[in-house]
């Protein structure tokens, strides 16, 4: 299967694409073509969860030895505590379920994709003998999954940007108390979509990328996106959504690439799913699936940290799709959004489609986690408070629950008087944080990382 850039200036193998991480023109890459999967459903259905991600991802990764592919599957749920039911699904009511996402090494839905990852780039390393270093932005989950998935590379350096003050204080020691001296965690003054764009700069910048042998973690990355669509098509499997029976996945979103996983899946001839984008109050994606307007705005600090996002990277898989695969169409959209700040797609075009959007400020965060508590006896993390507040009666529904609540264990205390821990956050506690503080200035973390190389 070959793999193109959102903006049609690029074509990679899935291995080719998974070690770029970014097109060279700037674009994403997608699959040039999806699968109808449907044929395969009789023979996937009751497989254990590293089979069924085998046979969906050998789909895509045609050009990994089955052996091999295999091996980077085994070994990337190997991680988790049940690695054939990684993602157990919980059932609240006969109309409710929550797929809990936060069984893995850093009790966060990231997991399932970064452990993949960091076996791939292994995999890479290995057959090419040349090492390989990870350049990320995190908004509090993705640098701790991405770290944890590539500790056991050889001379793996893992460059992890976030907002200083910005991200709950267990996400940062998951970051910064590795202990590891391949592990640099850069603390920046400014937002994630400050570090998100500074990652994107330094790509940008291909001699230097090359020099430095970086590639990227976040979202961008293709595998990411595919890692994830798994544990939706495990879902799908398990409780059969058809037309006649449809079923909506309510995700808690901010860069837009876990509900976008899932959407891609409802175009391999997946009928009967629907979703809706749970956003916190940086309400971008949800004002543009309300509204056709796409405007972000300045970052809003929230209860829910790792969606205070106001530039969703992966929505620019949505729009190519959208377009019906114009990359021209989706140069001259980014160029608007570059140029203006902002732009305007028809609010029918916008809202004619399977998704819909909801929004949560603070006050409804805390509310939705004492009223699920309270009527479910279930403790939320924030996250997944913001998709339990958009549930709907009578429609079947699964909540994805994307990080474990003792990860916040402030606010879940607060509201419902109870204190959810886990060993190996408590552990965390009593290790010293080490982290590089700096300006959100691409030179200076270009340097940084230089320094660091050199």
């Amino acid at each position: 299967m070959r793999f193109t850039s959102t903006r049609g200036g690029d074509i990679a193998t899935f291995n080719d694409a998974v070690i770029k991480g970014l097109a060279g023109d700037g674009g994403l890459f997608v699959p040039e073509t999806l699968p109808d999967i449907r044929t395969y459903f009789r023979r996937w259905q009751g497989l254990p969860y590293t089979e069924l991600a085998y046979s969906f991802l050998a789909l895509f990764a045609d050009d990994i030895p089955e052996n091999e592919l295999r091996y980077c599957i085994e070994n990337a749920y190997s991680a988790f505590p049940n690695p054939e039911t990684p993602s157990p699904l919980v059932k609240l009511s006969d109309d409710l379920h929550v797929l809990e996402l936060f069984h893995g090494p850093t009790l966060a839905f990231k997991d399932f994709a970064l452990q993949l990852l960091g076996q791939l780039y292994g995999r890479h390393i290995r057959n090419s003998r040349h090492s390989i270093n990870i350049l990320g932005a995190t908004s509090g989950d993705t640098g701790s999954a991405a770290i944890h998935g590539m500790l056991k590379q050889p001379n793996a350096h893992c460059f992890i940007l976030y907002p200083e003050g910005r991200i709950a204080e267990l996400q940062e020691r998951q970051i910064a108390c590795t202990g590891s001296a391949f592990v640099h965690p850069f603390a920046i003054h400014g937002s994630f979509d400050d570090a998100q764009n500074i990652v994107k700069q330094i790509f940008g910048d291909a001699a230097f990328s090359s020099a430095c042998s970086l590639t990227a973690v976040n979202s961008i990355n293709i595998a990411r996106i595919l890692a994830q669509c798994i544990y939706y098509l495990d879902i799908v499997l398990k409780l059969d959504a058809s037309e006649a029976n449809p079923l909506e996945f309510v995700v808690p979103s901010g860069n837009f690439g876990n509900v976008l996983a899932g959407w891609m899946l409802s175009r391999m001839g997946i009928e009967g799913i629907r979703f809706c984008v749970a956003t916190n109050v940086n309400a971008v994606v949800s004002d543009f699936f309300s509204t056709g307007e796409y405007c972000p705005g300045k970052v809003i600090p929230s209860y829910a940290p790792s969606m205070d996002i106001q530039q969703a990277s992966n929505f620019e898989r949505w729009l190519w799709w959208h377009f019906n695969g114009d990359s021209v169409r989706v140069r001259d959209v980014m160029t608007t959004l570059r140029r203006e700040g902002k732009f305007v797609l028809n609010k029918t075009s916008a809202n004619n489609d399977i998704i819909r959007a909801t929004s949560c400020n603070d006050a409804e965060i805390k509310a939705s986690i004492e009223r699920i508590w309270r009527e479910k006896n279930y403790l939320a993390d924030p996250h997944t408070a913001c998709a339990f507040s958009a549930v709907r009666e009578n429609v079947r529904s699964v909540v994805l629950a994307t990080a474990h609540p003792a990860k916040f264990p402030e606010i879940i205390s607060s509201v419902t008087g109870e204190c959810p821990e886990h060993h190996s956050l408590e552990a965390l506690k009593h290790r010293a944080v080490v982290k590089q503080v700096m300006p959100a200035d691409v030179e200076t973390v270009k340097k940084a990382i230089a320094d660091i190389l050199n």
